[in-house]
């Protein structure tokens, strides 16, 4: 498969950006725009746990990247006025590199897993009893003389983040008490987001030009922010909807190439050279969002919208659909 260029209106971060991300990061639930409704929920139960003086319950964050996962993790620690760890599912190759963490968490810490859905399956059994009871089994020796020793753990609060809710398996998300997902952001609040980030970097951007900003950011704080930071303000190929280059050679393959569908997910990667998960994971959420394809038991249909947006007059097979 042929490497797909970056793209300004990726959800995805850039390490260059990290800096960046982080100066203008909110710290505080108070200063985290947008989300209403999940940062209610969430601070509900910050406050139980703090007047319990106990660990917060678990928190699974499901969305498309770039909504603000990490940085919820990051605020809940800071609300809850404790330490954070950070990890990836990718990273915990073997039990002992999650036993490790586990096992040096402070009363009450904050431990946040990213891409907790590509967690090995030996390795997350081993957050099973750590999530329910706090404990984890040792096995201390070997053979037929090997016995397991619990090792209690400290309370803590796991706070896990996935963009593939359906790839989580049951008996891990059951064991989550508070389960919130994340939506794309309505252009207001990324205006605002995009006012708050251009003053804390210096920069000068005038009411019409946040606006637009936000109107091609495709609901996601991230690409509105790192485009006011890398590219000054410049709309590279972006659409007034929000759509670039990869979203309209997506949409147009569909309509042009397979007479708008159903097409399945894998014809689709083929014929973009690119990965059925980046299709699935990045560019479908939104062009969902914005009603311009379906999902399909038999596969991927370009609807109306999509057709009347690219000016193209669909097949007179499927009109009567339309």
């Amino acid at each position: 498969m042929q490497k797909s260029p970056q793209r300004v209106v990726s959800g995805q971060a850039f390490d260059e950006d990290a800096r960046i991300e982080a100066s203008v990061r909110p710290r505080r639930m108070a200063d985290f725009i947008g989300q209403s409704r999940v940062k209610e929920n969430i601070l509900i139960a910050v406050e139980a746990a703090r007047s319990r003086g106990d660990s917060l319950d678990h928190v699974l964050l499901y969305g498309p990247p770039g909504l603000g996962k990490t940085t919820l993790a990051q605020i809940l620690a800071n609300e809850l006025g404790v330490p954070i760890k950070t990890s990836s599912g990718p990273m915990l190759e073997r039990k002992g590199d999650l036993t490790a963490i586990l096992t040096s968490l402070e009363l009450r810490e904050v431990f946040f897993l990213d891409e907790i859905h590509r967690l090995l399956p030996p390795v997350e059994e081993i957050l099973y009893p750590a999530m329910e009871d706090y404990r984890i089994d040792l096995m201390i020796g070997q053979g037929p003389g090997a016995r397991i020793h619990p090792f209690m753990l400290n309370k803590f609060t796991l706070v896990g983040a996935t963009t593939r809710a359906g790839l989580i398996t049951a008996p891990l998300r059951s064991r989550f008490g508070i389960v919130h997902r994340l939506e794309f952001y309505a252009p207001e609040d990324v205006v605002e987001i995009v006012r708050r980030s251009a003053k804390i970097l210096g920069i000068a951007v005038e009411d019409a030009g946040a606006m637009e900003i936000a109107r091609r950011s495709r609901g996601t704080p991230r690409v509105a922010t790192l485009e006011v930071a890398r590219e000054a303000l410049k709309m590279l190929g972006v659409d007034e909807h929000g759509l670039d280059e990869v979203d309209r050679n997506l949409m147009l393959t569909i309509i042009q190439k397979y007479a708008g569908g159903p097409v399945g997910l894998n014809t689709i990667a083929a014929s973009l050279s690119e990965e059925e998960d980046a299709i699935e994971e990045i560019y479908e959420p939104y062009l969902m969002q914005m009603g311009l394809l379906d999902r399909t038991q038999r596969g991927r249909v370009a609807t109306a919208l999509a057709y009347k947006h690219f000016g193209i007059d669909p097949p007179r097979s499927q009109q009567h659909l339309f």
